[in-house]
């Protein structure tokens, strides 16, 4: 398992006798009962011979606005900490950080894909009655995802993306939902997504999610990041990589990205409405760029509006096409370095003013010797180009303060906000972003020397 679901990074306080107590009672602040769905996506039934699985469980509070008004937020902020140890003394193989003020990522091993559920089922059936929190009775209400995949799929993204998928189905069913990835490729048939992707945006089967940007230095949410889902009547929620990758392959890419780029108008003006005026930034595939038809059409839509809108370029389809060659077998060498498109003298045309860091190097910030090098020298070269830093995936006051020091701009993360709909991302900015944001101050002023020694 990776090293960032080490405990040591703790820093809230232990279940304490007397103080929270599980047992029988009425309870106070909880929104509905405490009840626990049996939602599996994906089983491992039929998957492949393996003798041990990695998860990723994903628990997070969802009746935590409830308590917070009861416990009062000093209270409330630190109550993720004390679930945290108190899941680590139940189960002590699981490898737990907390991930937000509401959410904590657990990882651990497991024999087989069933016997990853029961483990959550367990610590869940332990915070299923309500609980003593300084002398009052309240229900803590926690929803789980999990993702779970053979030993030897190394790719931590896609585990945490199955993760996050899986809770995201979750706080619709109220309880648990567990995603084998062994099986996710065999469960969805990419032209079957194809055809039925236009159907599903005409059905509203399709929505948007919106994680804030915060400025480093003004400590601010100064803009979001637009996120596509999809919540299948019959498959449930499909994993963005599943159905985009599906639309870029099929042909369906165009409509699903000028349907997200007028939605985003849609909502900005709602953002206005409430006094929030910002950037909004959604992702075009690297294909759409030589499609001069579409290019014309999202110019046409951006300049009409008037709306702040950015677009986050990604070659994510001609990195598969490389990957297809490399899979068979075909060496490839990278031609001409320094005078064709991988060169610096390419990268200093482009019109970029932003350039983000993917979490895959963030994750891993404070955890790994080499991906702090690739971090800071790639803020420097982008500082040098004139452009903004932006790191994705930003979970750990750790790797805030870590990037802080080196002098990255801007921060999206778990450790700021999960994505979330528009109306909470409303109400994230009215009463809870700048407030949430200001709590991470002590993280700033850390030195460079101290993130060197703890890290």
């Amino acid at each position: 398992m990776s090293d960032r679901f080490d405990p040591a990074g703790f820093h809230g306080s232990p279940f304490e006798a007397g103080r929270i107590a599980m047992n029988d009672g009425a309870e106070v602040g909880g929104d509905a009962p405490g009840h626990q769905s049996e939602t599996v996506v994906a089983r491992g039934a039929g998957g492949p011979a393996c003798t041990r699985w990695r998860v990723l469980a994903l628990c997070e509070i969802a009746n935590f606005q409830s308590l917070r008004r009861h416990l009062g937020r000093p209270r409330a902020d630190t109550l993720i900490h004390d679930l945290a140890d108190r899941m680590s003394g139940l189960e002590p193989g699981v490898r737990s950080v907390t991930a937000g003020r509401s959410l904590i990522e657990l990882g651990y091993e497991a024999d087989s894909p069933v016997g990853a559920r029961a483990l959550v089922e367990r610590l869940a059936a332990s915070f299923a009655r309500s609980v003593d929190l300084d002398g009052e009775r309240h229900l803590i209400q926690l929803v789980w995802g999990i993702a779970v995949a053979p030993f030897g799929d190394d790719d931590e993204v896609r585990l945490t993306e199955g993760a996050e998928a899986a809770l995201e189905q979750a706080r619709t069913d109220a309880g648990i939902v567990s995603i084998d990835l062994s099986q996710s490729h065999a469960a969805f048939d990419g032209a079957a997504l194809v055809r039925e992707l236009p159907r599903a945006i005409a059905a509203g089967q399709l929505f948007l999610q919106y994680q804030p940007k915060v400025n480093v230095r003004r400590e601010a949410v100064t803009g979001a990041e637009a996120l596509v889902r999809w919540h299948h009547p019959v498959r449930g929620l499909i994993l963005p990589g599943e159905f985009i990758n599906a639309a870029e392959d099929g042909g369906e890419i165009v409509g699903l990205t000028l349907w997200t780029l007028r939605q985003v108008i849609a909502d900005q003006q709602v953002m206005l409405a409430h006094g929030h005026d910002m950037p909004v930034f959604i992702n075009i595939s690297g294909v759409l760029l030589a499609d001069e038809a579409f290019v014309e059409e999202a110019c046409r839509i951006v300049s009409e509006s008037g709306a702040k809108i950015g677009f986050e370029i990604t070659e994510t389809a001609v990195i598969r096409h490389l990957q297809r060659f490399a899979a068979i077998g075909i060496p490839l060498a990278i031609d001409d370095y320094g005078a064709g498109l991988s060169s610096l003298a390419y990268l200093k045309q482009l019109p970029a003013t932003e350039l983000k860091i993917d979490k895959m190097f963030v994750m891993q910030l404070t955890s790994s010797n080499r991906d702090p090098l690739i971090v800071r020298s790639t803020i420097d070269l982008a500082h040098a180009l004139e452009m903004e830093v932006t790191a994705e995936g930003v979970e750990t006051p750790a790797a805030l303060a870590l990037l802080s020091v080196m002098g990255c701009d801007m921060v999206q993360g778990y450790l700021i906000s999960r994505p979330i709909a528009l109306d909470a991302f409303v109400r994230y900015l009215d009463e809870e972003g700048f407030k949430s944001v200001a709590t991470l101050r002590p993280s700033f002023g850390r030195t460079e020397n101290f993130w060197r020694k703890s890290g």
